[in-house]
Order: C-alpha cells, then structure tokens, then sequence
C-alpha cells in the first residue's frame, strides 16, 4: 500500500527507530503540532528502549515492525525473516498491550515470503521519499522536497534514526528540523496528518 484514499489526510511515517536522542525530540514536536504518525520500529532497539515505545502508545501513535535487525529480507532465509517479525511483534506487544498489525521491510525490500504473510500482516510502502538518511543539503533540502511532492492521500517516509547501514548519525536533526516548518504548513494547505490505519480508513 503506497497511498490512502481520504483527500484531507496524509500520513507522516518513520522508520528505524526508537533512538534514544532523537525519537523523544520528535515526539514533542508532533504533539506541539497535534500530529499522529506511525512509527515502524526495529525489534532490538525497542527493547532497550522500552519507555520510548510506551511513549509513542500513550500519545496515540501507531506502532508497526520493521524487522528484528535491519538487515535486508532478501539476504536472509525466509525463516530468519518470519523469527524476526515474530519477535518484534512479541517486543512491542508485552510493551503496549497490542500486537502490531502493520509492516515495512527494510528498505521496501519485498520477498514472495513477505506476501505469503500478508494475512498476518498488511504491508506499508510509501509514496514520497526525499532521503533524508544523508546529511547533504541540509534541513532546507527535506523541507522544500516535502513541501514540492506530498499531496492528498501520500504515505511519507521519514526517518528517526541514522545508524543504519547507509545512514549518516545526525541526518534526523535536519528532519526534525525541516519538519517544524513542513507541519505548520501542510496544516495551512488543509492536509491532517493521521495514522496510517485512519488513512486506510474504508
């Protein structure tokens, strides 16, 4: 799934997290801005930061797997890849007190294995993506690369973590950042930004 249906909504999603450092400074943001977005969390982190899941819960955002490690599906056996979901789901569960439903692969890296679990789980892609894992250009970059392509209905992948392979460390400051301004303006337009499951809303 790469876009909702309701023309007022658009949903702010952000992978590989819990960070200690910049998930909490995201997480005021959001709710300065009365915003709900859906975080897909990886399983290992989560467990060490078990009171930044119960945060997420509490202030009603939307918590999905992205995987156990962040490895890519398609170098690992399907059932390393199925261990993975299952432990991850298990980790925000005994947090929360609910099992995720929602999933994205690393890198949107899809096997025939992630179909056959769509009973299980619903997979979530994206349909704006302005790399805002590299450093270069700045805050401003993401800011006007936001504000030029999302429009009504869009999934945005965003990140609020940078120690992953390929990432750079600091990168979610500059989406932090970007995202002060970005919020206030896609309110202006007239765009809610909600939760992945309101945006899929029949």
């Amino acid at each position: 799934m790469k876009r909702g249906k309701d023309p007022s909504k658009i949903a702010f999603t952000f992978d590989d997290g819990p960070d200690p450092i910049y998930t909490p400074i995201l997480l005021d943001l959001l709710k300065k801005n009365e915003v709900k977005a859906t975080f897909f969390v990886v399983g290992s982190k989560a467990e060490k930061q078990p009171e930044l899941i119960r945060r997420m819960h509490q202030e009603g955002h939307l918590i999905g797997i992205h995987n156990f490690l962040h490895h890519s599906n398609w170098l690992m056996f399907p059932w390393t890849v199925r261990r993975g979901l299952e432990d991850t789901a298990r980790v925000i569960e005994k947090i929360t007190g609910e099992r995720p439903v929602y999933y994205r692969p690393p890198w949107g890296m899809l096997t025939l294995f992630d179909f056959f679990r769509r009973g299980t789980y619903q997979i979530i892609l994206w349909s704006v993506i302005v790399e805002d894992w590299r450093t270069s250009g700045g805050s401003e970059k993401i800011k006007n690369r936001l504000l030029a392509n999302i429009k009504a209905g869009d999934i945005i992948l965003l990140h609020d973590s940078g120690d992953t392979p390929g990432a750079e460390l600091d990168a979610p400051r500059n989406t932090i950042n970007a995202l002060k301004d970005v919020l206030k303006q896609v309110k202006e337009k007239g765009f809610k930004s909600v939760r992945i499951d309101e945006l899929l809303k029949r």
